[in-house]
């Protein structure tokens, strides 16, 4: 019986919970949140007998310690920024630990942490989310299934059902994360080689089926992980766009442009916060809306299978579930995380070290979960 420890019980904590709640071989989760209240109240929601809560600040971490100890698999569902310290906190306490990453400079300093978490016996998995995460997992097991691979280009976006203007957005996870995938540099392959664009550029139309038919894609950092130093040399072009409503790009660029992202304190001292954490807060405000969302991702590859040209796409529409009262972002990210955790406590992932889940997760047991929680990535095989 396994028992695991969620740090953060805002939406991602809440749904990771819930999965490993609905596992028959867990014993007990630890929810763990500063604001202990939240952590009882999602508890509640949950309504498992093997949930209860704790009061954490993961800024101290010697609390983290003394929480941490004893448990399978931790889960950090707190700010990427947080990450590195429980990543030194696991291997201390001899625990694995997945997070929902993000941050591409995080993750690296992770994954210099390689060897100790090696020596700890403990597996450590950033960017275990919907992408990177799932996302990531898929791509890799697409070009695997062909004998050789010349594109992959993935696409994947969390929409309100219902876009409310100006920019057609709804926050779906923290503002921070938004600002980061949109101002830092996105990695590509571009002619056979790696190097990096600036986000939000090299727009393009893209459409799925009704109604979400009016739709944009756009480099953002984050999301392509490890798969370009992974398919180097292998791959001619691939790349990693985030799927907006016509007209989102533009309008957020501006913002961006204007400053409003901008690191510096206020010029004049009358305010010791950054125009970015300002503009987090605005953003939080103003577009926290709580409508029903989608989850749309477009998985292309071309290349080579048994002689002949193919292109093969893996796509994925999952919408806000009615029942559990869980965001469609919620459920793709959150329960892939769920996923990943349990195939780490339970053996299916037995790697020690710091890997990212496109290096050690089987691409077939994730679908095959993801799957029974109705969330259906359809495949299509077309030669060419």
């Amino acid at each position: 019986m396994m028992k695991y420890l969620v740090l953060g019980s805002g939406q991602m904590g809440t749904a990771v919970a819930f999965d490993l709640a609905q596992a028959e071989d867990t014993e007990e989760i630890v929810l763990a949140d500063i604001d202990e209240e939240r952590a009882r109240h999602t508890a509640e929601k949950i309504g498992s007998a093997n949930v209860r809560t704790a009061r954490l600040d993961v800024n101290y971490y010697d609390d983290v310690l003394g929480l941490m100890a004893g448990h399978d698999v931790a889960v950090s569902a707190v700010l990427y920024k947080h990450n590195v310290l429980l990543t030194k906190a696991a291997i201390e306490t001899g625990v694995s630990l997945c997070d929902l990453g993000g941050n591409n400079e995080v993750v690296e300093k992770q994954r210099g942490l390689h060897l100790k978490a090696e020596q700890g016996g403990v597996t450590i998995l950033p960017n275990c989310g919907l992408a990177p995460g799932m996302a990531n997992v898929i791509a890799v097991r697409g070009v695997n299934s062909f004998d050789a691979v010349d594109e992959l280009h993935i696409r994947v976006g969390g929409l309100p059902q219902n876009p409310r203007p100006p920019l057609n957005y709804q926050l779906v996870f923290s503002p921070e994360g938004l600002i980061n995938e949109y101002i830092e540099k996105a990695e590509i392959i571009r002619h056979g080689n790696r190097m990096k664009v600036e986000s939000m550029t090299e727009l393009e139309d893209i459409a799925f089926p009704q109604p979400f038919n009016g739709l944009e894609a756009f480099h953002t950092s984050g999301g392509i992980s490890s798969l370009a130093r992974l398919f180097e040399g292998r791959i001619r072009e691939l790349d990693y766009k985030t799927i907006r409503y016509k007209g989102h790009c533009q309008t957020f660029k501006v913002l961006i442009d204007l400053g409003f992202t901008g690191s510096e304190p206020s010029a004049d001292g009358t305010d010791s916060r950054t125009p970015r954490e300002i503009f987090g807060d605005l953003l939080e405000r103003t577009l926290t809306f709580n409508d029903k969302d989608v989850v749309l991702m477009r998985i292309t590859i071309s290349g080579e299978k048994d002689g002949k040209r193919r292109t093969r796409a893996w796509e994925m529409v999952d919408y806000y579930d009615e029942k559990n009262a869980m965001t469609a972002m919620m459920r793709t990210t959150g329960y892939s995380t769920s996923i990943i955790a349990q195939m780490v406590a339970r053996g299916q992932i037995h790697q020690r070290g710091v890997f990212l889940p496109e290096q050690v997760v089987d691409g077939s047991i994730l679908l095959k979960e993801l799957a029974a929680r109705n969330i259906d990535v359809r495949e299509c095989d077309e030669a060419r």
